[in-house]
């Protein structure tokens, strides 16, 4: 019994860290209050910046539910590229 239970134990060593990773918040791509780039701020390098990746830029926070235009939650380059654009001056 006491090895099952040792074995059991050792066995699931490997599962707690795949969950404590997936918990883990992404560290700030740039200083506080700079504004990054679409590479620096995609900090897990899925093509995509979510709304906590975001957070590294606050300018970025502030646009960032209207640039999501396809409403996913996520913005791809393109929506960032769109919403780091200068508008035109008048």
């Amino acid at each position: 019994m006491k090895k099952l239970l040792t074995a059991t134990a050792i066995a699931l060593i490997p599962l707690a860290g795949l969950t404590a990773e997936g918990t883990r918040t992404p560290e700030p791509a740039t200083p506080a209050g700079q504004s990054g780039t679409f590479d620096t701020l995609d900090a897990n390098k899925d093509g995509r910046i979510s709304m906590p990746e975001a957070s590294a830029d606050p300018k970025l926070v502030e646009v960032f539910s209207s640039a999501d235009k396809n409403a996913d939650g996520y913005l791809d380059s393109d929506e960032y590229a769109n919403s780091t654009a200068t508008p035109p001056e008048q």
